[in-house]
């Protein structure tokens, strides 16, 4: 296992994209995440954990929606604790929530126009901007089709073009491969690799595969902390024939989620 901070590269103008010390959040009465500690730098970070694990809270605070309980949270610098202006920082954060709603007569241009005008972006940049992020989800020829027309798989994608129109410095993807077909996903993991060279990206999902295939490191949650960070190639290691799962990545998954529990009794 590799810890948690070690060997990243970042922007020289801070050592970590996002840095959380303790960081607590509640999701409701529950605390959801309680006590993590993460440092990360550019790349594409895979979390995974199972449900109730706290990977959708631990995202939701990174995105400024939920403040930390306790902790602390920096991002691009800055100290999210108890700040109340987040406007300049958020202009720097695409997010892709695992549900978000749209109005359904909008078009995916409109959509993805709106969601960059709630982003402060500059009104000239706009239309540059929108028919990059359309044409990098593969939607070019439905760009001008109203959202209710397409189908599951295809809003996800429009969703994603909303996350990446501002060309964020963090992006936050929670669910990003719900409802997409296998060449869809195989599209997305390739639109990953591109986006690592200069974006912090963090992945929630509960697909292996897709954090095997296309993630820099892998983060492991369960009840709130994170009790793994390692290589693709690690996670695949730390499974044997006996553990659960289809493939090396599913069976290391579910051996490091044992040991951790066993541990904790």
């Amino acid at each position: 296992m590799r810890a948690v901070g070690a060997e990243e590269t970042a922007p020289a103008t801070y050592p970590w994209v996002i840095q959380a010390e303790g960081l607590r959040v509640r999701a409701g009465r529950r605390m959801a995440v309680d006590g993590l500690d993460l440092a990360v730098g550019t790349g594409v970070h895979g979390v995974l954990g199972p449900n109730g694990a706290g990977k959708t809270t631990l995202v939701r605070s990174l995105a400024t929606v939920l403040r930390p309980a306790d902790g602390t949270l920096t991002l691009l610098g800055q100290t999210v604790n108890g700040r109340l202006d987040l406007r300049e920082l958020r202009r720097q954060i695409g997010y892709l929530p695992q549900e978000f709603g749209f109005y359904r007569r909008f078009t995916v241009r409109e959509f993805v126009e709106y969601l960059a005008w709630l982003k402060e972006m500059p009104r000239r940049e706009l239309p540059g901007a929108v028919q990059r992020a359309i044409d990098r989800v593969g939607l070019t020829d439905r760009a001008d089709d109203r959202m209710k027309t397409l189908s599951g798989g295809m809003v996800r994608r429009a969703g994603i073009a909303q996350a990446i129109v501002n060309d964020p410095r963090i992006l936050l993807l929670d669910e990003p491969t719900a409802g997409l077909d296998p060449d869809q996903r195989l599209d997305f993991r390739a639109l990953l690799r591109d986006l690592a060279t200069d974006t912090c990206v963090l992945v929630c999902t509960h697909l292996v595969e897709d954090v095997v295939a296309a993630c820099t490191d892998v983060l492991l949650m369960d009840e709130g902390r994170l009790v793994f960070r390692g290589l693709p190639a690690d996670l695949e290691a730390a499974g044997g024939e006996r553990d659960g799962g289809d493939s090396p990545a599913e069976r290391g998954y579910s051996n490091i989620l044992r040991q951790h529990r066993e541990s904790a009794r």
